[in-house]
């Protein structure tokens, strides 16, 4: 199962994230539901740079299965609500995978739906 942990500030706002494990919804190279997770965990994290022109501090394994990144705190107020915005989308999106395939993936987020 892949777990997703939202991590979120005093302020409710996401100042990190973890995925890890896999989903086991099909054989390897062919199990939708971690092609669906990792397009839309590194989509963000691509867009928040393209976009917000904000490298995330990111921790990954080699053979896959480990996502963790966190946003800088030296951010200006502008560009901040910006990449929280597109983390926010991305919870979103997750959250919608989970609701279809709650064998497989599970979200933890404090003040998630």
């Amino acid at each position: 199962m892949i777990t997703v942990d939202i991590t979120r500030n005093d302020d409710q706002k996401i100042v990190s994230f973890t995925m890890s494990g896999h989903a086991g919804s099909g054989p390897y190279g062919h199990d939708l539901v971690c092609a669906g997770a990792s397009a839309v965990s590194f989509g963000s994290v691509n867009a928040i740079a393209a976009l917000c022109g904000v490298e995330l501090d990111i921790e990954m394994e080699d053979d896959g299965g480990f996502l963790r990144c966190y946003v800088p705190n030296d951010l200006d107020e502008v560009t901040f609500e910006k990449v929280q915005l597109l983390l926010e989308g991305m919870l979103v999106s997750l959250q919608s995978i989970a609701e279809e395939y709650s064998r497989n993936i599970q979200v933890n987020d404090t003040i998630g739906r």
